[in-house]
């Protein structure tokens, strides 16, 4: 995975999926696959709204740092009004809290190599996920 510009996100790694929607995947990337045969090559990008989404800046705080306590650190989360924040910045006694996924707001390049593909056993179609063979 890399973002618009090229840049790595992510190693490429080996992964399975359960196609059909069963949300194991980004829709749009599921919808570039549908039909693919192993050996085949697909590159997709997807918008933000097809990713992550847009970055919300309502999903931004900025705290007071004693509220949190000794040993907060940048990268940490935390949980509070059913979001997960991560702190993102601390400087002047004030903590930046930040609740958008890290991704949000990023177009994302997938380059995707089909290596098999085969039918769902009644348990994967039971459970909605791909499991180990």
């Amino acid at each position: 995975m890399q973002d618009a510009q090229g840049v790595e996100l992510a190693p490429p790694s080996d992964i399975t999926y359960l196609h059909g929607g069963y949300g194991q995947m980004f829709e749009a990337l599921e919808r570039a696959l549908e039909g693919r045969e192993p050996g085949e090559s697909v590159r997709a990008q997807l918008e933000p709204a097809d990713a992550f989404g847009e970055y919300d800046a309502n999903l931004l705080r900025v705290e007071p740092l004693e509220r949190y306590g000794p040993g907060l650190a940048p990268g940490m989360q935390v949980e509070e009004d059913d979001n997960i924040y991560t702190v993102t910045d601390m400087a002047g006694g004030k903590v930046v809290l930040d609740a958008n996924h890290p991704l949000a707001g990023m177009a994302l390049r997938f380059s995707v190599v089909i290596l098999t593909v085969r039918a769902a056993t009644e348990e994967e179609l039971r459970r909605g996920v791909s499991l180990p063979r």
